[in-house]
């Protein structure tokens, strides 16, 4: 018997949570096993920039080596554009028809519309889908929003399984009547935590390159500078807190289409000692300096970066919504804060800031949960769950 052939979909291939995700599925995938095709998208969108895009490009080398085939489709976008979308429909549908692949794999929502029905046009018999969230809240308007949640119910029809990346998104995909139960399966993301241990990051020596002086107290936070990451509340809480705080140091990590009006935010509200060091490669190194990490997002599938920063040992402030509850419990391994909640946020902030105790509790008991995350863990499921398809 031969080997499975996979294709893989994405939209946007960044350093964000769902390539990072997609890109350590292709990477672990046993090339004894399987083919594996991984199809993007320019990622234009992405606002990348040097680092970040020089580390995408070193991941799809690593990509190749390992034996992934990569094809690119410029007209595969995430915002809608209807007369690219329709050009992506058509080229994918043509890959799908010569390349005969057993099973398709899309990830993310627009890349899932788009490839899942270019494999049913193509007569591919597996079809799996990784949604990496949803757009249910948080991103559109309500009509804009109605007819994606229409589209998904639509294409779950011709969808073999659907992975959420936690049980929280399962149920809100079952609430907006996306598809029955049993066609859901949860894999948690992936993480490599490699980078992430305690033992190979030296936080003193960062603080020094950074500029933090030693006694300072850090609250930091990472993710694409955009509207569903919250950032703009992050910036009003700490309005709130740095009057009475003045040797408080507030970290971002991150670029997107956000940084110009949140360095402007900065300015208005008048808050002193705001990093923003945009997209890094040290991004381990960065977050050991941190004694809080917050997450404020609107939206969020499951938070890849709150894996990170609980492996760091890494108290946890973030918003009570999307996978986040599945990662973090309340009170025991951070504080969860209703989203876009400000004097929530700046509340939480304070307990911890002024509780030590609290914090080396609570990121003791992160560790514990990151373990868990493992990318090996979620690439043997993946891989389950295709040989229980194929049977």
């Amino acid at each position: 018997m031969g080997k499975t052939k996979i294709i893989h979909v994405i939209t946007r291939f960044d350093k964000g949570g769902s390539s990072e995700n997609t890109f350590l599925t292709v990477q672990g995938l046993d090339k004894g096993k399987y083919e594996v095709i991984l199809i993007r998208g320019l990622a234009e969108e992405s606002c990348m920039g040097t680092e970040e895009a020089a580390a995408v490009k070193r991941n799809l080398t690593e990509a190749e080596k390992s034996g992934v085939k990569v094809i690119i489709i410029p007209e595969l976008v995430r915002s809608i554009r209807p007369l690219n979308d329709l050009k992506a429909l058509f080229a994918l549908i043509r890959i799908f028809k010569n390349e005969k692949p057993r099973i398709v794999h899309t990830h993310t929502s627009k890349a899932g519309i788009l490839g899942r029905w270019a494999a049913f046009f193509a007569k591919t018999k597996i079809i799996v889908h990784t949604p990496h969230g949803h757009v249910f809240w948080g991103y559109f308007n309500k009509w804009k929003t109605e007819c994606f949640i229409i589209l998904e119910r639509l294409s779950a029809s011709i969808t073999a399984k659907i992975i959420t990346l936690t049980e929280q998104e399962k149920q809100d995909h079952l609430r907006f009547k996306i598809a029955r139960d049993e066609k859901f399966t949860v894999i948690h993301s992936g993480v490599d935590l490699t980078a992430f241990s305690e033992s190979r990051v030296n936080a003193p020596a960062m603080r020094e390159k950074l500029g933090i002086p030693p006694e300072a107290f850090v609250v930091g936070t990472a993710g694409r500078l955009t509207s569903i990451k919250g950032q703009r509340y992050l910036l009003e809480a700490e309005a709130l807190i740095s009057p009475r705080k003045p040797d408080i140091f507030f970290v971002f990590l991150g670029d997107g289409e956000l940084a110009p009006e949140l360095s402007q935010m900065v300015s208005s509200l008048g808050i002193k000692n705001v990093m923003f060091l945009g997209w890094r490669q040290d991004v381990p190194g960065v977050m050991s300096t941190f004694d809080i990490f917050v997450l404020p997002s609107l939206n969020e599938g499951m938070g890849k970066v709150l894996v990170e920063a609980m492996a760091l040992g890494k108290p946890i402030v973030a918003s009570d919504v999307g996978g986040i509850p599945d990662l973090v419990t309340h009170n025991q391994n951070g504080l969860l804060v209703p989203p876009a909640d400000v004097e929530g946020l700046a509340h939480s902030i304070n307990v911890l800031l002024h509780d030590p105790i609290k914090r080396k509790e609570m990121g003791d008991r992160g560790k514990v949960v990151a373990a868990d995350y493992s990318a090996e863990a979620m690439v043997q499921k993946i891989d389950r769950l295709y040989d229980e398809a194929i049977l």
